[in-house]
């Protein structure tokens, strides 16, 4: 039976760190076999530099990715919705699937802090991953 692919979004405050290396690693992992988003209540002006730093060495460029608004509709174009930290600031919506995924904010941190909460993003969307799009080759 095919289904349309499921569609993620990574919601944390500032849309510049947390949410946006997600989004890479699972664009990364999943290719287009999940449709991808992130957004932030309370957007910052660019993307943290550190987690820019920290997932070139992993060989994904996020340095041209810009933190976008969180919106309703986002949310509501989603099947499974996943916060970073910004709590009661994302609306719910009956029949969505929600997790909230406990990270360190790498706000104003150096990239020695950041990689271990890259590395903590990837288990996590690994899991995901063959949740909701496995590759079928396992």
């Amino acid at each position: 039976m095919p289904s349309a692919k499921p569609s993620v979004l990574f919601v944390c405050v500032h849309n510049a760190g947390r949410s946006q290396m997600a989004a890479a690693w699972l664009t990364h992992l999943a290719g287009d076999r999940v449709e991808v988003r992130s957004a932030g209540s309370s957007p910052g002006r660019e993307v943290n530099p550190a987690a820019v730093e920290a997932m070139r060495e992993v060989g994904i460029d996020i340095s041209a990715e810009t933190p976008k608004v969180l919106t309703a509709d986002a949310v509501r174009e989603a099947d499974v919705c996943i916060t970073m930290g910004c709590g009661d600031t994302c609306p719910v919506f009956p029949g969505k699937r929600y997790l909230d995924w406990q990270l360190e904010d790498p706000a104003g941190q150096g990239v020695e802090a950041v990689r271990p909460i890259r590395d903590a993003i990837k288990v996590l969307v690994e899991g995901l991953i063959a949740e909701i799009a496995p590759d079928g080759t396992d």
